[in-house]
């Protein structure tokens, strides 16, 4: 209590910090505009103080033609006639009133004009039906404010600030695998991560409690003892669990070679003993034995893939048995240290043909109904496996574990304080991800100490200090210190070690390296070309694949695939394995776009894509075998780019049926970024609608026209139902389908902006015609996973500015990141009251004597 009582006193300066203050106002400009190009002209010198080159112009959107220039009196006029009707005082339609709006000074207003371009460049306002200008005199509104609020930015660029961040689950479960080569499964530790605008790793709402400080300290305390061994550890029970929808007829990979289905984990075992294995099935709900007939079925427990144990199964089990429907071992001897160990099916001895009455479903398990039902064969599933242990332990064997910790070993009892110096300071640097100051090194050799005066041992003194350094502000949160002279300037360029961090953090979801902490030490990073060289090395290692598995699929709501699980009456040979596949397939689709910088447009019209055996089954794809993921040509249309994968189109379907609602409103939040407004209350959902007429079901698009009726509903439909109609074509789990209910697929509809997509080929055209906005977005979340807040108005200049530069480099991938990583809100910061100066938050490590 006393050192979660230390550590939340520790935190509590920060707990209270203030949000960001507003900005100061900025006068009117008036920016002297060429006819041409319709280009501001800047300043040729930068602001006093800053640490980027002054930008050469305004930012301006590609496009292959300018909009003739207009004063700001006539563009006033626009926006009062063909605005005003619904934003102005009385109607506030969108929580959005332009009646004191003035063209020529957007800076009292950025956010209100911020949101005038979003929809101006996507083509959503006027709305469709409504009174439009003529030519592009749209298109020379939205410019005209783009380069008036861009040439203020470039007077007085705003870098934005944020609180300190705090490690997430995958940050944590990184860190602590990069320090100790311990893999943990964070989850068990930790609550779920807040999540803002997709991203868990938000700054501002990474809420603290006593319960979470709490957790990071009983973290600490487990994974110190699972690196070093604990030879005096009690038994303890830790219980793996395979998911129901989990097929098992096939081989696991990583389990011995002639097995089917199981598991394979990786076991840390605390210390040398014996450890029993239990293992659990599934049964039905009558409680018989799942797979009761069939015959001479055995499973297999092997460690490390040495067999330990072979259970015969008894096929006559019940959950109304003492032990139900599980079975036991007899203690088995294993070592300490990290060990895989798989439970996994061996085949009967005589295998005959298996004549069943209806073909065999991908999902093995569809149903345990049929557990005792003839002409079905059903096979034994494994439900659980549980290791309990250790039993009469007998010490603690050298590990790799061990020998990353102990990297010295005292031979006489005066060497072995200075051997704990050693080790503190080594993995005390990568863990504080910075050099240890004395006062960081002299408490964490007190715990040490602390443990020896009690006659603990050299091993279990450094132990202690391990548990201190892991318990440490300084490794569950990232602090940024602020030179004494950014409280005059009012905004200062990050230190190289702390922009270390949030680069490894943005690119590899974990702490910087060795290679890029001694580059930040050195100043490298600031010198001429050294962050653009650490951004290369960093995108060539493995690690780098966290930007597929953490910031696409965030940003692409991957997650939301694991709580869609379609009907298993209309789609049985959907499973685990098949849902593993989609989610797979886009995150090698986005790492390879940045493995081999593709342009960031191929993923809407790339004609290749990644598939193992199981998904070009689902998919129709022939000459795919195995399971190991491929890249593939694409010769169907219907199959390129991120709106035919399968992952996308799950993840935006109900249960039962396609929705072409919610597909509407993905693409209009995740790619547009032009988040339909929420539905008026008492708006009956489309559950509610009736899906038949008479004996014939009814098809989505005729029961989305039936909810279209409601006047209340029709605005928003109109924007959305088109974009998801236009993905008709594919059904709940992404297949290519030709009916509805037994009616042909009719997916015709009219965008927002007048033009037609009558298919999925169609709506990435429209979208692509609309390059300005699909861009901008992906930068706008590239940035705010970097940079860990949300973004704002004042960010929008940047966003452009990336976007504008990037496509001199046919928009490649590694432009995006370097744009990111180069721009002032990724290396500078503003400075509020509440900012630390010269000073970190205070070592933790002592909390724990």
């Amino acid at each position: 209590m006393k050192t979660m009582s230390a550590l939340a006193v520790t935190l509590s300066a920060a707990l209270l910090s203030p949000p960001p203050g507003t900005a100061r106002p900025t006068p009117r400009i008036d920016v002297p505009l060429s006819a041409t190009h319709g280009v501001a002209s800047p300043p040729t010198t930068a602001p006093a103080g800053a640490r980027f080159p002054a930008a050469r112009h305004a930012v301006l959107p590609f496009r292959a033609r300018v909009p003739k220039r207009l004063a700001p009196a006539a563009l006033n006029g626009v926006v009062k006639q063909y605005c005003g009707k619904c934003h102005n005082d009385t109607m506030k339609r969108g929580n959005l009133t332009l009646a004191r709006f003035d063209v020529a000074s957007p800076f009292g207003q950025v956010d209100v004009a911020e949101r005038m371009v979003a929809k101006l460049r996507v083509g959503m306002m006027p709305p469709v039906g409504s009174p439009r200008p003529a030519g592009d005199t749209l298109d020379a509104l939205a410019l005209e404010l783009e380069t008036r609020i861009d040439s203020a930015a470039v007077l007085d660029p705003d870098p934005g600030r944020r609180t300190f961040q705090r490690l997430n689950r995958a940050e944590y479960q990184a860190a602590v695998k990069q320090l100790l080569g311990v893999e943990i499964d964070a989850a068990q530790y930790l609550p779920p991560d807040t999540k803002s605008d997709n991203f868990d790793n938000i700054a501002d709402v990474q809420a603290l409690s006593p319960t979470l400080l709490g957790a990071y300290l009983r973290a600490a305390g487990d994974i110190s003892w699972l690196a070093v061994g604990n030879a005096k550890a009690s038994a303890g029970a830790t219980t793996y669990t395979m998911p129901k929808l989990a097929s098992q007829t096939a081989h696991v990979e990583g389990a011995p070679f002639g097995t089917r289905g199981g598991m394979v984990v990786t076991h840390v075992f605390p210390a040398d003993g014996e450890y029993r294995f239990n293992v659990n099935f599934f049964h039905e709900t009558t409680g018989a034995f799942a797979g009761g007939l069939a015959r001479g079925e055995a499973l297999e427990i092997a460690v490390d893939g040495e067999r330990v144990a072979l259970i015969d199964i008894d096929r006559f089990m019940h959950a109304s048995d003492p032990n139900g429907v599980a079975q036991g071992l007899p203690p088995v001897r294993v070592t300490a240290g990290p060990h895989k160990v798989s439970a996994a099916f061996i085949p009967p001895r005589f295998q005959g043909v298996v004549q069943d009455l209806i073909s065999p479903l991908k999902y093995s398990l569809n149903s345990t109904s049929n557990a005792v039902a003839y002409g079905f064969t059903l096979l034994p599933h494994l439900r659980e496996l549980s290791i309990t242990g250790p039993y009469a332990a007998s010490g603690v064997s050298e590990t790799h574990l061990r020998k990353r910790v102990f990297s010295c070993r005292p031979a006489t009892a005066v060497a072995e304080r200075p051997c704990a110096q050693s080790i503190v300071t080594r993995l005390g640097s990568l863990a504080y991800r910075r050099p240890l100051t004395d006062e960081d090194r002299a408490g964490l050799l007190s715990l040490y100490d602390t443990e020896r005066r009690r006659g603990g041992t050299f091993e279990n003194g450094v132990r202690l200090a391990l548990e201190g350094m892991l318990a440490s502000p300084d490794f569950v949160f990232r602090f940024e210190r602020a030179p004494s002279a950014a409280l005059r300037t009012g905004k200062y360029a990050i230190r190289d070690l702390d922009l270390a961090s949030r680069l490894s953090f943005f690119l590899w979801s974990a702490p910087p390296d060795e290679a890029l902490l001694q580059t930040a030490q050195r100043g490298g990073l600031s010198q001429p070309g050294g962050l653009e060289r650490e951004v290369k090395r960093m995108l060539a290692d493995p690690r780098a694949e966290a930007l597929s598995t953490r910031f696409a699929a965030q940003w692409l709501r991957l997650p939301d695939l694991d709580v869609v699980t379609p009907d298993i009456r209309q789609y049985p040979d959907f499973d685990e394995q098949l849902r593993n596949a989609m989610r797979r397939e886009t995150e090698l689709f986005f790492d390879d776009l940045v493995r081999r910088d593709r342009p960031v447009l191929d993923l809407y019209r790339a004609d290749y894509t990644f598939v193992n055996e199981r998904l070009a089954q689902h998919y129709g794809m022939k000459q795919v075998v195995g399971p190991a993921f491929r890249r593939v040509a694409t010769t169907d249309p219907l199959r390129r780019g991120l709106l035919a994968q399968a992952s996308v189109l799950t993840l935006t379907s109900h249960a039962t049926r396609t929705s072409a609602v919610d597909r509407g409103k993905w693409v209009m939040e995740v790619l547009l970024n032009s988040p339909p407004p929420p539905p008026p209350p008492g708006v009956p959902d489309l559950e509610a609608t009736p899906g038949t007429v008479g004996s014939r079901p009814l098809t989505v698009r005729e029961r989305m026209e039936q909810h279209r009726k409601n006047p209340s509903c029709s605005s928003c439909h109109k924007m959305m139902d088109p974009i998801g109609l236009a993905l008709e074509r594919y059904d709940a789990t992404g297949k290519v389908r030709l009916r509805d209910n037994g009616m042909p697929v009719d997916s015709r509809g009219e965008l927002w902006d007048g033009s037609t997509a009558n298919n999925a080929v169609e709506l990435q055209s429209a979208l692509l015609k609309r390059q300005d906005a699909l861009l901008r977005t992906f930068t706008r979340n590239l940035m705010a996973y970097a940079v860990g807040r949300r973004m704002e108005a004042t960010d929008m200049p940047s966003i452009r500015r990336i976007v504008r530069d990037a496509g001199a480099q046919q928009h490649r991938m590694s432009a995006y990141i370097l744009g990111v990583v180069k721009s002032p809100a990724f290396r500078m910061q503003k400075v509020e009251s509440s900012t630390t100066v010269e000073s970190g938050a205070p070592g933790a490590a002592s909390l724990l004597r």
